[in-house]
């Protein structure tokens, strides 16, 4: 709660549930984090940088027009609109934004992509590798995503980035591949957890079993090798039950690479006293 500013009203018992859900969302969270040994100075520890949430309810103008709130991060704050823990409206803004997957875990975990490459690689030695990586982060934002919206994402897109929005300014592209791993390692500490392993009676270089501890993963390609598989068979059984694919993406070969520059530089910055 110490890393909470601005909170949404409770006066309606809807209220209350969205709370409920957003609250889920940041405690998930936080679990990644600590099992991760990562920094997490708050404002406490850094008055100008340091991490706070604000979760933003919409407003309407005097004609009544809805005003959405806007999630994004700015120097250590992550905004969140509250509106998005409601399934109808979140729903309806992927669909408008064309999205294949939208949920409010991932906008915590994009979010604090952003939070971290202030904290870990702005400030390091790591920084022009980085840039060699993902882009100059100091590219112009707003003409990034103006070109972005009348010209939309380069066509070779798909062999670069993990997303449309990721190829639309370095910064996203760090966030949106900090985002993955955090998606990747959790969900394979859940399979690892669970005990499960892969053995199909076709494709057989799809066999595996999760026999390592995703949060202290030795490289990507030892996340993505098990990955692959796994992300495959939770698909097909999305499927068979009508549902949209759980893992809607390709990993190319520069977005492991990425992935794998994120797993460096995590193992670099752990804590000494992380107790996990």
């Amino acid at each position: 709660a110490r890393y909470n500013r601005a909170m949404p009203s409770t006066h309606r018992a809807e209220d209350i549930e969205r709370l409920h859900k957003i609250g889920s969302a940041q405690r998930h969270l936080f679990y990644s984090i600590l099992r991760l040994g990562l920094p997490c100075p708050g404002r406490d520890v850094d008055a100008q940088q340091g991490l706070v949430f604000d979760f933003l309810e919409d407003r309407s103008d005097p004609d009544g027009k809805l005003i959405p709130a806007m999630t994004g991060h700015e120097d250590g704050v992550i905004s969140l609109r509250a509106a998005e823990a409601d399934d109808d409206v979140r729903e309806a803004v992927r669909v408008s934004m064309g999205e294949p997957y939208r949920t409010l875990l991932g906008h915590f975990r994009h979010e604090i992509g952003h939070f971290y490459f202030q904290q870990l690689v702005a400030r390091s030695d790591m920084l022009d590798e980085a840039r060699a990586l993902f882009g100059d982060e100091r590219d112009d934002y707003a003409a990034a995503l103006k070109r972005n919206y009348e010209k939309g994402p380069p066509s070779d897109w798909p062999e670069h980035f993990i997303s449309t929005y990721a190829s639309c300014h370095p910064s996203e592209d760090f966030a949106e591949c900090w985002a993955h791993y955090f998606h990747i390692v959790d969900t394979l500490e859940s399979a690892h957890a669970f005990g499960l392993s892969i053995d199909p009676k076709t494709h057989q270089n799809l066999e595996t079993e999760v026999r390592f501890d995703p949060y202290r993963a030795s490289s990507a390609q030892q996340l993505v090798d098990a990955w692959v598989p796994i992300s495959l068979a939770l698909n097909t059984f999305q499927r068979s039950m009508g549902q949209a694919d759980i893992y809607p993406f390709v990993l190319p070969v520069p977005v492991i690479e990425k992935l794998d520059f994120i797993n460096r530089l995590i193992a670099k910055s752990r804590r000494h006293d992380a107790w996990w």
